[in-house]
Formats: structure tokens, sequence, C-alpha cells
């Protein structure tokens, strides 16, 4: 029966274009405006890493001023001190960790076709690839032997590599970098991250980092970091002044492999910060947070406010787009009493006019389904043209599509309820004449 139910609805919505095409033109704009809208939130807010995402850690320790909080609901600041970074790193009680931050540098190619140029890259220890998993295309990451002699080596980018050496093999070659060289020990491969969660600090959505070198090179050469950086005091004059200062500016993450381990760290925390303050530092009560993956993106607000305000408003339209083709349905059924009120005289119970109906419906949503998927495409491209910074997330997945589908269907099913439901209370009587 199903097959005919829908044989005897195209044959309806071929008999009434004009009308058919509003029901499915409204549906097809209200799917697009949402599913856009819904996509962009789905991948900002989707898990980057789902395979370990519970076992990797931001540190989070509270140093700032005894008369302000850093945050004003009193959470502790989103980076570290050198001091405690360095601390940390040299007391090695995570799995894996790595200390961090953003560095800008001038880039000087041997091939005097290319014009110097400033690149972004991520100064950290080399545990930071066991961490976070970036493919590599060539070679590997430094080790840590060579995070411990202060070693000038460097990891490439990919981008960076094909601009550079055309995108060939580049391990065992040198970059120079603010009149300094380096040897490149790796070249990643394509890391299609949707956002930079390990450094949500300095943008969730920035561009990737086109290198990486030691941290501890990085120090030795007084690099100062690119990104944040927020004193609740003064740091004094010089480099080390500015080391041993309260200043923040690193980012710290750790791999921790169980449960167990966790509470071990978190104890470990605990002391350490209580030891500094014998010593007349964090001035604060005892604030530490060890903040899993999806933890700190929800704290740092990776999925924005307004997104999620745009989202509801986009649902609302569908809303919208939907009340009125309920009114286009009814209108269409209440149009075809005759035909039901015949069909009921001929022995059709309500429940497969009820059936019939749906049936039509649902034709309905299917079609402004496939065409607010075409307008979903469209309006995506529309949000990577419009915000740069979106365009790792506006992009269709097989789950956004197959949820793209299934919404048009559903909401057009439901808004055909009612006036199918009214479509089954024809009396055959009212209808026939003797």
């Amino acid at each position: 029966m199903f097959s005919y139910y829908l044989q005897l609805g195209l044959r309806s919505l071929r008999r009434n274009p004009v009308l058919t095409a509003l029901m499915v033109i409204g549906i097809g704009l209200g799917i697009a405006a949402s599913m856009t809208t819904l996509t962009v939130m789905h991948l900002m807010g989707s898990d980057p890493i789902p395979w370990k995402s519970d076992k990797l850690h931001y540190v989070q320790l509270d140093t700032w001023s005894a008369d302000n909080s850093y945050y004003e609901d009193g959470r502790p600041p989103d980076q570290v001190t050198y001091r405690d970074a360095v601390a940390l790193m040299e007391a090695g009680k995570a799995d894996k960790q790595a200390a961090m931050y953003k560095l800008a540098l001038p880039i000087q190619p041997a091939n005097k076709e290319l014009k110097p140029f400033r690149s972004l890259g991520r100064v950290t220890y080399s545990d930071f690839f066991a961490m976070f998993e970036p493919p590599f295309k060539y070679g590997g990451p430094w080790s840590h032997d060579q995070d411990a002699t202060h070693e000038r080596v460097v990891v490439l980018g990919k981008e960076m590599n094909e601009k550079l050496f055309g995108g060939q093999d580049s391990t065992g070659k040198t970059v120079r970098m603010n009149d300094i060289d380096y040897t490149i020990v790796g070249v990643l491969d394509d890391w299609k991250l949707r956002s930079r969660y390990y450094d949500l600090t300095n943008g969730a959505f920035a561009d990737p980092d086109e290198f990486f070198m030691p941290f501890t090179s990085a120090i030795d050469l007084k690099q100062r970091s690119s990104g944040n950086n927020s004193c609740w005091k003064s740091s004094g004059n010089g480099w080390d002044a500015y080391l041993d200062s309260e200043c923040i500016w690193i980012q710290m993450w750790v791999q921790l492999e169980s449960p167990a381990r966790l509470a071990e760290y978190t104890a470990y925390l605990d002391s350490y910060v209580n030891d500094q303050k014998k010593l007349g530092r964090f001035p604060r009560p005892l604030n530490n947070r060890l903040l899993d993956v999806n933890a700190w993106m929800a704290d740092q607000e990776v999925v924005s406010r307004d997104v999620q305000v745009q989202t509801g408003l986009a649902f609302a339209f569908l809303v919208v787009c939907l009340v009125n083709t309920v009114g286009l349905l009814l209108a269409k059924f209440t149009r075809k009493s005759g035909e039901i009120g015949l069909r009921r005289a001929l022995g059709a119970s309500r429940r497969e006019v009820f059936s019939q109906f749906l049936i039509e419906s649902g034709v309905v949503g299917l079609s402004g389904g496939v065409l607010g998927l075409v307008l979903t495409g469209l309006g995506l491209v529309a949000v990577r043209a419009l915000y740069s910074e979106y365009k790792t997330v506006a992009h269709l997945d097989w789950t956004m599509i197959a949820v793209t589908i299934a919404l048009a269907i559903v909401s057009a099913v439901l808004a055909g309820l009612y006036p199918t439901w009214r479509a089954c209370r024809v009396q055959p009587a009212a209808q026939l004449k003797i």
C-alpha cells in the first residue's frame, strides 16, 4: 500500500505545482537556515580528539592578585607563569606533559626569489606531538634529549614546507628564522583541526601553527611570546626578571592515563601550590583546576553565545515556515473533501486516508529536504566567505546530511498531522449527493 499511496501523493502534488512549490520552498528555506547554523555549532563544539580527550587535561593555577580574581566568577587564570611551567615540567609527574606558547618570527628563505615573511609558530616540548598527534609526512618530532640539550631544531607545517621547499622532504636541511639557523627534523602532513583546541587562549579558530620549536631553545634565545600576556604587578626590567615574574603567558597540558593518575596529579598540584604559598606566592585561596579537552572548550566558550542565539533564531524561522506549510496543506486537503468522501463511501477507513495524506506530506518534506540540503551547502559557502575564522567548521559531513534529510521529513510530517487529521474527519454523507 505504501507504493500506491506514494503514487497518489506524487500525482496530487503534480496537479497543484504552484502550491507544491510554495510548500517545498518554504520547508527548504527553513531547513537551510536551521541546518547552516546547526552545522557550524555542531562542528565548533564537537570533540576534536575523541579517543583520548578525557586523558588530556589543561592545567590552571591561581597565581593572581589577592585583591581581584582573574575572572569575575572566580575562575583561575587561563595560563601559567614561566616559573610554574618549568617547575611542573621538571617534576615530570604526568604521563606526558607540554608547556607551550605562541611565537611569531621572521623567516628568511634561502631561495632568493622568496621575500622574507612573518610566520606564526609554537614553542613547546617533544611530548606535544605524542599528546595531540599531528600527522607527519616526513621525519618526526625532536627527542626528549634535544629538549634537554636546548638544540636548535624545528618541525615545519605542511604549508611552510611547500612554500620554502616545494613540498619535498626537507628533513636535515636548515631554515633561517630571525637570523638563526634551525635544523628541520620533521614536516607535518595535513592536520585537519576543526578548532585549535590546544591553544584556546589565542583563538580557537586561529590559523594553524606553521612551525614548532623546542621550548628550551626559544627561552635560551629570549624569544618572547606573541600571544596573550597578563601581569598583575610589574615584571621588572630585563629577560631574567620577566621569567621570574608573576606574568602569565604559557599554556600547560598534561596527559593522565587513568582517573587514579588524575587524582595523583591533582594532589601533586595542591602540594606544589601550598609549598609556593610558604615562599610568599599564590596569595589567593587554593584554586587549581585540571579540565579535560571538552570541559576546557566549554569553559572557554568555543561555541559562543552569539552562535547559539543564531541557531535558536534559525530554528524559530523553521517553525514559521512549518506554520505556513500547515496552512497550505490544510487548504490543499480541504479542497479534496469530495475525493475523501467518495473514498470513505467506497470503504476506505480513516486510517487508510490518514496514511495516504501523511505519505503525501512526507514527499513534500523529502523534496524540501533535498532543496534545503543544496541551500545549506550554499549557506556554508557564504559563511566561509564572510567569516574566514569559521572556514574549518563550515562544512557538511555525512552526519549533518542525514540530519538535514531526517529533519525535513519529520518537519513536514509534523506539519501535515493536523491537516491530515482534519481530512480524516470528513463525513461521506456530507460530501455525496443522491
